[in-house]
């Protein structure tokens, strides 16, 4: 049986972030004879929401939490891709794409609030619109300043209109993190074209497999990652369980 504190991990980034108290279970699967353990240390450490990401077949696990007041708020799909060669886009649109300059920031922040509405921070009516639009405003500004190892931009006139952000993780594997497009620009075929400039990217530096995720219900995004040879990896499922609402008053 795992000790208390391996069970459960403090998130420091996301407490300060939403200023609430936020944990995660380490654990991908939940037991009778360990969620007392686990409820127990987030009441000794005061925790206001624990979040669990479960596997999507585990049956038990399931039942466990929602018996227990953990609320179902989003699948986790997980997709990935081997590269071999740089990837040649034969219908690619002419925009231009390039790495992110500083001056880029504000407007991917502005396209970043409006870009990520499915993820569960939206579904968990706990955490204000307004700070989840923050979220990825933020998340988007620190990966132009470091957090990822390259932003790409596409532009027209001038002006950034979308944004990939590329992760190498060593040994030959890479993430992309973020993709998002302004709203007026969708449809055309852009965001396709990112997604292959962000393996052109990775090709160049050796990368041999690319990760992503996205939302299970976030069928567009899985057929565009699916046109670009991605290939689903696994399935999981978020609960978050509140300990007090978004009000301060203690959840059921």
């Amino acid at each position: 049986m795992m000790n208390t504190k391996d069970l459960c991990r403090f998130l420091d980034w996301d407490s300060n972030f939403f200023g609430r108290r936020i944990a995660r279970i380490t654990t991908n699967q939940l037991m009778a004879d360990t969620l007392s353990q686990i409820l127990d240390w987030c009441q000794a450490h005061r925790i206001d929401c624990l979040y669990f990401l479960c596997n999507v077949d585990a049956a038990q696990s399931i039942r466990i939490a929602e018996e227990n007041n953990f609320h179902f708020m989003d699948i986790r799909t997980t997709l990935t891709r081997q590269i071999d060669s740089a990837p040649v886009l034969t219908d690619a649109s002419q925009m231009t794409i390039r790495l992110s300059v500083p001056t880029d920031v504000p407007l991917l922040q502005c396209i970043a609030r409006a870009s990520h509405h499915g993820t569960r921070f939206y579904r968990d009516p706990n955490f204000p619109r307004a700070l989840c639009d923050s979220l990825y405003a933020t998340w988007i500004g620190q990966s132009c300043n470091g957090y990822a190892d390259a932003v790409l931009v596409t532009e027209m006139q001038g002006q950034p209109i979308g944004y990939i952000s590329c992760h190498l993780n060593g040994q030959g594997m890479g993430q992309i993190g973020l993709v998002g497009l302004s709203a007026e620009v969708r449809g055309r075929g852009l965001a396709k074209s990112l997604v292959y400039a962000a393996l052109c990217w990775f090709a160049e530096r050796s990368v041999t497999q690319v990760t992503l995720v996205t939302q299970g219900r976030n069928v567009p995004a899985q057929r565009l990652y699916q046109k670009c040879g991605f290939l689903t990896q696994s399935t999981e499922l978020w609960y978050h369980r509140w300990f007090q609402s978004k009000d301060g008053q203690a959840a059921p």
